[in-house]
């Protein structure tokens, strides 16, 4: 029985990665697809929750647990059924104090804003027949899962199977077997987050993995799993340059607003984005993140926003528009003078297109997006830079 098992397991994964091969070369030798409108497949959208048994968890004092949305490309037939509802991520409504902590905290109304929350996936819609490669969004520190859903159902929409946990203990809340866990906002909170967070990331391709291998069989060699990406928002992006630098299988990251104090690995290919006007980083973090791009060795991209701030990347355009730091208006942290930033409709379609055009070419071989990505698509808006792409 164990020899027929493994003969099976061994002709199962002969497939896939023949699979993998000719979804290559088919992606290689197509037109790309505009990477800054929604790409050609519908979305769907589905929430596990992943419990790692090696780790105990410093806050629920139990194995590590990580709420997480997978967003993934859906059959055709999801075009014609009801869209995903924001109080889907939040446990239908069912946990008032979710509720109260969004109102306190962002000043944002879920009751309200469910009704008007734009999404386009379709929650639970079957999956497509083919073969995505993987993408990690990681949240901010206090942030949520589903923090960047406009960016999360793009990259989707283009072909990738995109999974954003709660890293438990650094979001704003969670709930963990029925439990609410909230936000840990102390110095060893944030000191332990900083050591979960990578591991969060590496175990969550683990558990993609073994859902490719069958333990899922809705994404039952629907997986590339030798092409992964890691993006990641503020803490976000610090744990997508952690994660360079200690999981050999990620093949590229996108951080935003943030990058590691330190760095081990310098030839991960890297699309940079920030804001200038962050003040939650401030012109010292804005440094560091424009030195990382620096001395970056491998493919390097660089997309400055110049009148955005640190939650320019968020859904906060609809959580709470007058929110500041990115959202509406504030204070310039360059000059003092007042700021109205850029609107969603500028920021949105520039984040999605620049991040689609770099892991198409870097997780899917897509050469033709090289002009796109070395381009400045909006100059008053953006400085972009870039180094001489490499063949992957």
């Amino acid at each position: 029985m164990f020899a027929r098992n493994r003969c099976r397991s061994l002709c199962i994964g002969a497939v896939v990665l023949g699979l993998c091969v000719w979804r290559q070369a088919a992606w290689a030798a197509a037109d790309p697809p505009d990477p800054a409108k929604p790409g050609p497949y519908p979305v769907g959208v589905t929430t596990r929750l992943f419990v790692d048994h090696t780790r105990t968890d410093s806050v629920t004092e139990g194995p590590r647990s990580l709420m997480t949305d997978i967003w993934y490309p859906a059959t055709d037939d999801t075009q014609e059924l009801p869209k995903n509802r924001l109080l889907d991520f939040y446990a239908k409504g069912e946990v008032p104090e979710v509720i109260v902590l969004m109102k306190t905290v962002f000043n944002a109304d879920l009751l309200e804003l469910d009704k008007t929350f734009r999404n386009f996936a379709v929650r639970d819609a079957r999956v497509r027949d083919g073969v995505f490669p993987l993408i990690i969004f990681s949240h901010g520190n206090g942030g949520v899962r589903s923090q960047s859903v406009f960016w999360c159902e793009h990259m989707a929409s283009h072909g990738y199977i995109v999974m954003a946990p709660d890293h438990t203990g650094n979001c704003l809340v969670t709930v963990i077997a029925g439990k609410l866990v909230v936000f840990n906002d102390s110095t060893e909170g944030r000191e332990q987050s900083s050591k979960d967070r990578p591991k969060d990331v590496s175990f969550l391709i683990d558990a993609m993995e073994r859902m490719n291998k069958g333990g899922d069989s809705r994404f039952f060699g629907r997986v590339d799993l030798e092409h992964i990406g890691v993006a990641g928002h503020s803490f976000g992006g610090f744990t997508s340059t952690w994660v360079a630098d200690t999981d050999s299988r990620v093949d590229a990251i996108v951080p935003m607003a943030g990058v590691a104090r330190t760095r081990e690995k310098y030839d991960c290919p890297v699309l940079i984005i920030l804001a200038t006007e962050d003040a939650t980083l401030g012109l010292e973090g804005n440094d560091r993140v424009r030195k990382y791009y620096e001395t970056s060795t491998g493919p390097r991209y660089f997309v400055e926003f110049l009148n955005c701030g640190h939650y320019s990347f968020t859904e906060m355009f609809q959580f709470n528009p007058a929110f500041g730091d990115g959202v509406g208006t504030g204070t310039r942290t360059t000059n003092g003078e007042p700021i109205t930033y850029a609107p969603m409709g500028v920021v949105f379609p520039l984040t999605n297109g620049y991040t689609a055009a770099f892991f198409g070419r870097y997780l899917k071989g897509l050469a033709g997006y090289d002009a796109y990505l070395s381009a400045n698509h909006r100059p008053g808006e953006l400085i972009v830079k870039s180094s001489a792409p490499e063949t992957p």
